[in-house]
């Protein structure tokens, strides 16, 4: 950790080259007229609007919520089915051929049947939501079991375990890299999910929300200002995600 901590500045240094040339490119691009777009300048002055006026707070806890209430919902009940199709055989061929065909569906795809069935509000998105976390949630649970080495059962069998000890003592460790892979990807969906579906309802407020309506009101300033804050809150759940991932694994010195 400490030597993480210690390379952390050369690698943000290096981290902020290409954005550094990008924001120059952007600067000269502006201040020549070639192109009609917002300057920096002009969109540092809508951060401070936004900032000042409340709205980018407002905004960004309620995607916070969205997303994290989302993932609270899909990922468990992903890894729970995972791990029983891969446990219980006909569990896997009763609800496998279902599942793998409607995960087939983007999920920005059923908004309008949730819609129809729920109205257009906060449960329709955090259905859409928890179903973008459940699928990778799933299919990772479901790999990590299946692929658990019969030797690691074999001890279970002489050792007398029942099932519920084979999940908990050699089916969940051994599939734990699986899983854990499969929650940052259900993160990763359910943030897309989340600024998706507030894009397409417009509904309450949201960094999506706030797309939309910068877009009806054509400030492109503001726009500008609420891509790079999503941008920026993603990558930075991402990293204290892996960040966390690394911790519960670092009995596997395969894990970096």
């Amino acid at each position: 950790m400490n030597g993480w901590l210690a390379r952390f500045p050369v690698r943000a240094a290096i981290g902020l080259v290409v954005p550094a040339l990008l924001i120059l490119w952007w600067h000269w691009r502006t201040s020549a007229q070639i192109a009609t777009f917002a300057p920096p300048a002009a969109v540092g002055r809508a951060l401070a609007e936004l900032l000042h006026s409340g709205d980018l707070l407002r905004d960004t806890l309620s995607t916070l919520k969205r997303a994290f209430a989302g993932l609270a919902i899909g990922a468990p009940l992903g890894v729970a089915a995972g791990v029983a199709m891969g446990i219980w055989r006909p569990v896997d061929r009763t609800l496998g051929p279902l599942l793998h065909a409607l995960r087939q569906v983007p999920m920005i795809g059923w908004l309008p049947l949730m819609g129809l069935w729920f109205g257009v509000g906060e449960g329709t998105e955090l259905i859409v939501i928890s179903m973008s976390a459940f699928f990778p949630s799933m299919l990772n649970s479901h790999a990590g079991v299946a692929q658990v080495e019969r030797r690691y059962l074999d001890v279970g069998s002489i050792l007398r375990f029942n099932t519920a000890q084979r999940i908990r003592f050699i089916l969940l460790p051994a599939a734990m890299p699986l899983v854990l892979t499969g929650i940052t990807q259900a993160l990763a969906f359910s943030w897309i999910a989340t600024i998706g579906t507030e894009l397409l309802t417009g509904a309450g407020s949201g960094l999506g929300v706030a797309m939309s309506q910068a877009q009806v009101q054509q400030r492109l300033d503001v726009m500008l200002v609420v891509i790079a804050v999503t941008a920026a809150l993603g990558f930075l759940i991402n990293q204290i995600f892996h960040r966390l991932r690394q911790s519960l694994l670092r009995w596997q010195p395969s894990v970096q």
